[in-house]
């Protein structure tokens, strides 16, 4: 199983800078889509709507794909090391692409996640990977600081951060928030200054993000590639339990 101030502020420009590809953010909100898009000049990409029969959870229809992926390639090697819970070997392979600061993302997180790492992860059944796909800058800044905490404290860190969106991602003094949160990880304030001030680190987050949205078409948070097919928005337990179990 792999575990996976104001210096924040001086360093926000670069990764405003960084994050900045030819894309253009929506802002992503608890109410309507179960999605945070991303369109580009096109205009805005569809989010196909997770169904849930609301009645029962015994008769949950899949939801729908959006399109075909290369798993292979999906599954190749990137510039950071990748972050996953679960046996490589397993048959189900889930690739979640996330942005730090977005609520569809924390509510996967906070409930849904769990659930399916204790049904499927630990049982063998689901390698679960998590990838990088920020949309501002404090969501880079969130994801480095998960990145450069200790190995064993990956998705711990992504948890804590998860669960206290709101206190940190809205907040006027966000250097302030993301230390108090990155304390609990073992961070002082050098480290932390030190972490957020890596441009090869933000440079390799957004070459991750950068590839997803070129070669698999990942246009919203949370994303789900999984054997072989695109799932965009968030899933409950019910809908992403039922469409592991269809690849079983």
């Amino acid at each position: 199983m792999q575990l996976s101030s104001n210096v924040v502020f001086r360093a926000f420009p670069k990764l405003a800078a960084g994050v900045a590809l030819t894309v253009l953010v929506a802002a992503c909100s608890d109410s309507g889509s179960d999605a945070t898009k991303v369109s580009d000049a096109a205009g805005d990409a569809s989010v196909n709507e997770v169904k849930i029969d609301p009645v029962t959870t015994a008769a949950v229809d899949l939801p729908d794909a959006e399109g075909d992926v290369d798993m292979a390639e999906v599954l190749k090697p990137g510039p950071m090391k990748e972050m996953f819970l679960g046996d490589p070997e397993a048959p189900v392979k889930i690739v979640e692409y996330m942005s730090m600061t977005c609520p569809h993302c924390a509510n996967f997180h906070n409930g849904t996640f769990k659930q399916i790492i204790t049904d499927y992860v630990d049982t063998g059944k689901v390698q679960f990977i998590v990838r990088e796909f920020p949309f501002d800058p404090r969501a880079t800044a969130a994801i480095m600081l998960a990145r450069c905490a200790p190995e064993d404290k990956f998705f711990p860190m992504v948890d804590v951060l998860m669960q206290q969106q709101s206190n940190w991602a809205r907040a006027q003094d966000a250097a302030a928030a993301l230390f108090n949160i990155s304390k609990l990880a073992g961070f002082t304030q050098e480290s932390f200054n030190e972490c957020l001030t890596n441009q090869k680190l933000v440079d390799d987050v957004n070459e991750v993000r950068k590839k997803a949205a070129e070669e698999f078409g990942v246009n919203s948070t949370p994303t789900f590639l999984i054997n072989g097919k695109r799932y965009p928005g968030n899933m409950s337990v019910e809908s992403m339990s039922a469409l592991i179990d269809s690849l079983l």
